[in-house]
């Protein structure tokens, strides 16, 4: 007797969720400062090194990813997904760059922020805010 078995489908590297995290309840608070950590990402490209920004939601210019570093998650781990979420790439997260305090344009509030250089390593077509922001290389 033979029995006939199907493989077990593979995981998908190169999938990433569409849909971004939301609210505030799992973030995380220091001495009354709300947490966000994000990344530089940059890639070689004929041996020049390029950085990418993204276009923020709420004014002009354009700027690094950056957004909550929630409870469940590590600094790199935070700084990862909101990469992810808010420019569409993905890579190697480095040593910490430092950590800096500034004030909230909308909310008047102190915050404390945290920077990672990010080697990309993936660049996705569609990513969770993609209708919201434009992505360039510089």
């Amino acid at each position: 007797m033979v029995a006939l078995v199907s493989p077990q489908p593979q995981p998908q590297q190169n999938m990433i969720a569409l849909v971004s995290r939301t609210g505030r309840h799992l973030q995380r608070y220091s001495n009354g400062r709300r947490q966000v950590v994000g990344c530089i990402p940059y890639k070689y490209k004929a041996g020049e090194l390029q950085v990418l920004v993204i276009s923020s939601k709420k004014g002009k210019g354009m700027l690094f990813p950056k957004g909550g570093w929630e409870k469940d998650e590590s600094k790199e781990e935070a700084a990862i997904r909101e990469t992810i979420e808010e420019a569409g790439v993905k890579g190697v997260v480095e040593l910490e760059l430092g950590k800096w305090s500034f004030m909230s344009k909308t909310h008047h509030t102190l915050y404390d922020g945290y920077m990672f250089p990010l080697l990309v390593q993936e660049q996705f077509e569609f990513w969770p805010e993609k209708n919201f922001r434009q992505r360039r290389w510089v």
